[in-house]
């Protein structure tokens, strides 16, 4: 199951449920898709395709709402958000 937490601008932040348990999410658009940390704070994991305008436009709407993707992360995950 891939969970989505938003859709903006054309690009779809969703999380795979079997990766690791660090907190993160993946953006996908037209065939790209980049992952972000969301901690301990938000970093830019690894990029396949995304070009500088897309990445700057997707790390500012994943630090607008990274408090909302760990809450999101957590409930689908099952981990506390403060654990």
């Amino acid at each position: 199951m891939t969970p989505k937490f938003r859709q903006e601008d054309g690009y779809t932040f969703k999380i795979y449920s079997n990766e690791e348990e660090r907190m993160h999410v993946h953006v996908v658009k037209g065939g790209h898709e980049v992952k972000f940390w969301l901690e301990p704070e938000v970093e830019l994991a690894r990029n396949y395709g995304f070009g500088e305008a897309d990445l700057k436009k997707i790390t500012k709407i994943v630090e607008q709402y990274g408090n909302d993707f760990k809450r999101q992360f957590a409930a689908h995950i099952g981990k506390r958000v403060d654990d």
